[in-house]
């Protein structure tokens, strides 16, 4: 191993230590991210699976029936505003 005590050479050997400190915190770091990420879309994915099972349990009938209340609401609203 060459020593060298040149002052630049101790500084740039002091600067790489705390660059690979860095590097390494943020390697950590986006490890964590990389794992929080996960769970979100797993729980995202969960999420739409029981809307999809209580839209799927909705009988055909009953989504007419919603979707007629809910367009004679919105022509309420718009009569409302245009007065």
């Amino acid at each position: 191993m060459l020593i060298n005590d040149n002052p630049h050479s101790e500084r740039f050997q002091q600067l790489l230590g705390e660059i690979e400190a860095e590097v390494d915190k943020l390697k950590a770091k986006i490890s964590a991210l990389e794992k929080e990420n996960m769970r979100i879309e797993n729980e995202l994915k969960e999420t739409k699976d029981r809307e999809a099972d209580v839209f799927s349990s909705t009988k055909a009938t009953e989504r007419m029936a919603l979707k007629h209340q809910i367009k004679g609401l919105v022509s309420k609203i718009d009569e409302h505003l245009e007065e």
